[in-house]
Formats: C-alpha cells, structure tokens, sequence
C-alpha cells in the first residue's frame, strides 16, 4: 500500500512540483528501506511510462557475478534497472555525476561506484566488487547518448568482465529516449511519457583469444562488446512487421506533423499526409487492380513515387519497381516474370525521360495507368475520408481487410543486369525491415539528420537505404530524380543543410569534381555502395571536403547490404564486417587461396527469384542460402575483402586470375580515367585479358611498364587494349560488363 501511494504521490512532486518538492521525493526515497524503494520508484514508472519488462528468465539464468550492460537513452535509465532488476546490484557512476538527481535517487536502489570508463586502472575496484559475487551495471557508452542510437562504445565492462571471470548480460532500453529525460537531437514528437520497454537477453562470455595481451587484448574484447550492443540492437528491433505498420509506428513516434520528405517540387510531405495520401491514393489504385497481387511502378525518384509505394503497401499489393533505364524491352520481360498487368505512371515524366517508345512496348503488356488521371477523379470527401483515417492509421488499416503479414512481398526489384539478363528479386516486409534494422544498428543515424537521396527507388540501395530507412526511422529526406546531375546534386546538399548522402563511386566522382569545397560542409556521412571505391574517389573527397566515405557491399537479394564500414569500426580497402543476424561461410573456388566463394543466410535474404521463363513463381534459396557469386576474404576481426565475382575470374595457363584485381591495379596505375578488364578466349592460354580504357594514351608497352612497376606479374598483364571515349555504366553506376564484354568480343573480331 506504501509503494502504490509512494507511486502516484513522487511522480507528482517531481513533475508538478519544483526543486523543493523533488528534494522531499529523494529524500522520502532514501529514508525507505531499498527493497521498499525500489518498490515505490518501479510503481512511480510503471505509473508513467507503462513500463514493460521482457527477458527476466535470463537475468535470473545469469545469477551472480554478472555485468549488466545497457545502451544509455536517458538520465532515468539507472532507476529503471535498479527498480525493475534485482536490487543487490552495483552501479558504475562516471566522475561528477553522483550529485545529479537520477543518481542521487539511485543511490537507493544501488551500491555506487566511482569509474571512468576511460581509465584502465578505474577497472580494479570493480573486479574486486564482482569476485564477491555482486552484479555490475554498466553503461558502456559512458554517457546518455545524443543520436538516440549507440553511440561510442568503451571497452571497460568487457575487460572487467574477462578478469573477474563473469558473465556479461545485455539489456536493451527503448523508448526513454523520448522522453524529457533524452538528449536526443531532434525529438518531434511531444512525448511527456513514452511507453519504455526492457528487454534482456541471454547472457554471454568475454574469453581471452590465444596470447593476445596488453592493448591487442583490449581491443579484442571492445570489439566483442561493442558486436554484443549492436547484436542486442538489431534482434530486440521489430524487424517481424509490415512495412506500412512500421510508417504508423514511425508518425507516432515522431508526431503525425512532422516534415519527413521533399522532392524537386519544395513541396514537403508530413507523416500525416504521406498516409492520407496512401490510403486514398492506394484505395484508387486497388479498385483499379482487383484480383492483381503485383502492380509495376514506373516513376522517378519524388514524394509520388512513395504514396504510390505505401499506398499500394497498405491495399494489399506488391510493389514491382521497374528499372526504366534499362529500356522497354527489359521492362517488358520484368512485367512477365512478375506478371504484372497494371502499371502505374506519369505522363508528365514519360515526356521528360522522352520514353513514349519504351511505354508503347510496356501498353502490350500491361494496362497503363496515370497517375494524373487518378488525381483527377478524387473527389472532396474522399480526401476528407483519407484525412480522418491518418488520425487513426491503425485501426483504418485494420478495418480495410488488407493483408498484415511480414512475409507478404512487399516489393519486386530487379537485379542490374551488369553480367547477365536481369531477374525478378522478391523481397518481403520482413526482409527490408530487417536490413534497415541491421543498418541502423551499426551506424548511428539522429533524428536531426537531413538525408539527400538522388538513387532511384528501382535499385535496393536508393530503396532500402536511401527511401525506407531515413523516412521509417524519422530523418527527414529530400528526393531528387537523378543521380547524374552532377553540377546541381553539390548546390542541393549546401541549399538543405544536407547531413548524409548516399551514391556510388561514379556518382561521388562526378560530385567531387564540379562541387565547391564548401557545398558539403554540412555532411556527416558519405555512404557508398554498388561498386568499389577506388583510392582517387577517397582521395578526392578527403583533400577536398575534408570527408571519409564510408563503403559498404551488398546485393540486390540481400535488401541488399551484407556488410559496411562504419565510423567505430572502419578498415580502408574493405567493405566492412558482417551486420548482425547474418550467417555466412565460403565455399573453396579451385585457384583461389585466402578466400572463397561468399554464401550467406539471414532474415534480410529475398524470399526468392523471379523468371521471366516461370512467371510468377518465387524461386527460394535453396534452403535459406543465397550464393552471391562474389570471392571475398575475410581477415580475423571480420574485415571483408571483395576478390571479385565468380564469373569474373579468368583462367590463364591454369593459373585463375581475377578481373578486379586487375582492373584495380591498372586503376592505381593510371588514374583519372576509367578502366575495365574482361576476358577472351584464346586457343594456348585458355583466356586472355583485355583491358577497355578510356585512356587514349595507353600503349601495350606504357600499360605493363606501369604494372610492373606495382608488382604485377606477365600473366596478369592484359595483352590487348581497346579504347572506348566513356566507359558503359548501368543507371545505379555499375559498369556495364555486358557491354563491354560484347564490345570486346566485337573489337577483337
């Protein structure tokens, strides 16, 4: 009875009170005997923040000797350990914050320990305190974090943890960050009591590797501790969820009148019209696609193209995003594999992109439906319907009959074609709300960051990463249409106080050389992806904007991203290690020592193929494994290197040479132009190179001085050199190999 008035009478003095009545509440708190308090302080926030705690099983399996670690979202994450957890517990107090409010009242939840988390001596006093049989709470950031995501990770509660022999438990807090209590940037939504979850997971081990020692061994078990967040991140994130219940989740969070995208038009779009738009867009676009499952999308990169997405999204239908740089023909064949008989498009961008050719062999596919035309026929109350439901997105959604299941697809992309014929990529909700989870987990994104967007919405990079992930997770994003205009793209980031961008490494050339030193001057990350970043790229933006782009590495398969660098973690010359949830192994490839032939396995991975010679059937991976083609090694802390595709790889007197290495070296060689290497068959050596420049100043004899010059062996030399005055390039910035493979093969008669 005590602890249920205590409950509702210390939120009301601290709330409703000042400084005088808060001090009645500490002290009140500090007279009670701790079993008591913590009794009054867990009924205080259960009061106000329904709080919900998941797990408890392994906080007991855990028992004694056990560092408790948890990501810091607020100033009450203390009291909600010490409330909802065992109150026997010790807490690691930074220097100078006892005398705080939080820590004061903690004080009688928990014994406090003086530390900093930077000092390796500060570790002693903490060893000694588990060996007695204590559980440690510790925040391994050191300080409430200011992104709403993980920020700095210190090694400390790992190295404590290996020298007193105890386990590590994780504890995952979520939703405290906004409330008034988060420092996080951004916070729109007016969220006096958020809802708080608690989620601990199984407990785990920190063993010492080998003989490592001293330093090596400390950032041994840092990097073991930072895996365990950023592990306990991603699988505590609802990644089993429709994409469009994430969106309402998403306006809830971040208040329905918050500005999340804009386009060309300056023109932004609020959460609360982006689902008004889809529900009464998305309801027209359904009564015109009875008994149809997928519906192509046609459209560029603007606010449209995702009210179209979502509104699709939340009526039950899968989004087939057609690639239109790939031309008619290829979108014709992508409409069959889908079996798409509806396509959604504007009139006003065919005639830009001057595509009436290309849409006239699409007209005998499908029925052709503009998106200019349905406007029209939305009448007044019907927007006034629509209005209504974004108040109460859920239960309209609901009421609406629409299929609710993660594993639905929620769209079909289509591989780029830069070695083969283009196939149909079915990936679900839960694939794409997984990867951006994945993402998210390792890279912290703020809710003040202003992302610019110029790849398109048909590639899974410019979807996933560029669309889905910002708009979901409350970054406000500007859509531009092409990534090509690369004299405008520099002007845009300056005139919006860009904070992110993402491209390729064509793309991030071409913004680099026309930019001016200032017009990036906002930017925190440069994310890129689709294609190797050569050393010029990194230098070029470093010397000149002071930046350091981030590489990542994926497939379209995938959601697409498998691995990335990120600013704890970074290794130049790889593409990162493995996000969280993905099980991997490397297959042996005849030739190839150090690495192996790259299959992975994990909730991000498609649901399947699609065919144009099997339309409409969903061809999995055999038993959940996707093989990317790709030869990659990794190194011992999980660096991935790409060695180059499978079908990439020549075999030259019985020795296998890789292509992209080659390519690379002739890059470093002689920079400032583009290069590709290809083979050819030839009748004594099985294969032979040729290498498609755009140097004009290339000879036989310049091109294996420069190569020797790096160590490159004879062997590996191209012996045929064709010059070309732009290398081919697939819209998403890839080379085009199937190109310059048959303009090889046509050159070389």
């Amino acid at each position: 009875a005590v602890a249920v008035m205590a409950g509702i009478t210390l939120p009301a003095l601290f709330f409703l009170g000042g400084r005088m009545n808060a001090g009645v509440a500490l002290f009140t708190c500090r007279l009670l005997p701790r079993e008591l308090a913590q009794s009054v302080v867990a009924q205080a926030l259960r009061l106000l923040y329904r709080v919900e705690v998941k797990g408890l099983a392994h906080y007991e399996a855990a028992g004694p000797r056990t560092v408790i670690v948890a990501n810091h979202q607020s100033s009450l994450d203390p009291l909600l350990i010490g409330a909802f957890l065992d109150q026997r517990t010790a807490l690691a107090v930074e220097p100078g914050r006892r005398k705080t409010w939080p820590m004061r009242l903690a004080d009688g939840l928990f014994t406090l320990i003086e530390t900093d988390p930077a000092n390796p001596m500060a570790a002693r006093a903490l060893v000694e305190t588990l060996k007695r049989g204590a559980r440690l709470l510790m925040f391994p950031e050191g300080r409430v974090t200011v992104t709403g995501t993980l920020m700095k990770v210190y090694d400390t509660p790992a190295v404590v943890a290996q020298m007193a022999g105890a386990k590590v438990l994780p504890v995952r807090i979520d939703g405290a960050q906004d409330s008034p209590f988060g420092l996080a940037k951004g916070r729109r939504a007016a969220a006096w009591f958020p809802k708080i979850t608690l989620t601990v997971l199984p407990p785990v081990r920190f063993e010492a590797d080998g003989d490592l020692k001293g330093q090596a061994l400390r950032d041994h078990l840092g990097n073991r501790l930072l895996d365990t967040m950023t592990r306990m991140v991603f699988e505590t994130s609802p990644i089993d969820e429709h994409l469009f219940a994430s969106l309402i989740a998403a306006a809830r969070r971040n208040g329905r009148s918050a500005r999340i995208v804009e386009d060309i038009q300056r023109t932004p779009l609020s959460y609360g019209r982006l689902l008004a738009g889809a529900f009464v867009l998305g309801g027209k676009l359904a009564a015109l696609t009875v008994g149809q499952r997928t519906v192509g999308v046609l459209l560029p990169n603007a606010a449209a193209n995702l009210v179209t997405l979502f509104g699709l999204m939340a009526h039950g239908r899968t989004a087939a995003m057609l690639n239109f740089s790939t031309g008619g023909v290829n979108m014709a064949a992508a409409c069959r594999a889908a079996q798409v008989r509806t396509i959604v498009t504007s009139r006003r961008f065919i005639e830009q992109a001057q595509m009436e050719a290309d849409l006239a062999l699409l007209e005998k596919e499908a029925r052709i439906v503009w998106l200019e035309d349905v406007r029209e026929t939305i009448g007044g109350l019907e927007k006034i319907a629509g209005l209504l439901k974004s108040f109460a997105p859920a239960a309209a959604w609901r009421l609406s009959g629409a299929s609710r299941a993660p594993g639905d697809a929620a769209v079909v992309l289509f591989t780029s074609g830069s070695e083969g014929v283009p196939k149909g990529v079915a990936l679900s909700h839960r694939n794409i709300n997984a990867n951006r989870h994945q993402t998210a987990a390792r890279i912290a994104f703020a809710r003040d960051d202003v992302v610019l967007n110029a790849l398109p919405m048909f590639h899974a990079f410019g979807l996933t990463v560029g669309t889905l992930l910002p708009v979901l997770s409350g970054l406000r994003t500007f859509l531009y249409p092409s990534p090509l205009h690369y004299k405008i793209i520099p002007e845009l980031a300056y005139s919006i106080n860009a904070t992110i961008l993402f491209g390729t490494d064509t793309f991030l050339t071409g913004y680099a050389k026309t930019a001016h030193p200032y017009d990036f001057y906002s930017i925190r990350y440069v994310v890129a992806g689709a294609e190797r970043v050569r050393l010029e790229t990194r230098a070029l933006w470093s010397d000149k904007f002071g930046l350091r782009i981030i590489e990542g590495y994926g497939a379209t398969a995938c959601s697409p991203v498998l691995s990335a660098n990120t600013p704890m973690q970074f290794r130049a010359g790889t593409v990162g290690r493995m996000f969280d949830g993905i099980d991997w192994r490397l297959d042996p490839v005849e030739g190839i020592a150090g690495g192996g032939r790259l299959v992975v396995k994990g909730p991000n991975v498609m649901l399947g193929y699609l065919r144009a010679d099997e339309p409409g059937r969903i061809e999995p991976p055999l038993n959940g494994w996707y093989d990317t083609g790709d030869i990659v090694a990794v190194d011992g802390e999980g660096y991935v290197t790409i060695l180059g595709r499978a079908k990439r790889f020549a075999k030259i007197a019985g020795e296998m040479v890789s292509l992209l290495w080659v390519e690379n070296q002739v890059q470093d060689a002689f920079p400032g132009k583009g290069h590709a290497v290809v083979s050819l068959p030839h009748d004594r050596r099985g294969e032979e190179l040729v290498l498609v420049t755009e140097d004009a100043s290339l000879t036989r004899s310049s091109l294996a001085a420069g190569l020797k010059a790096l160590g490159v062996a004879e062997l590996q030399i191209p012996r045929r050199i064709i010059m070309v005055e732009i290398l081919p390039a697939l819209a998403s910035g890839k080379t085009d190999y199937v190109t310059i493979n048959r303009l090889a093969r046509e050159r070389a008669g």
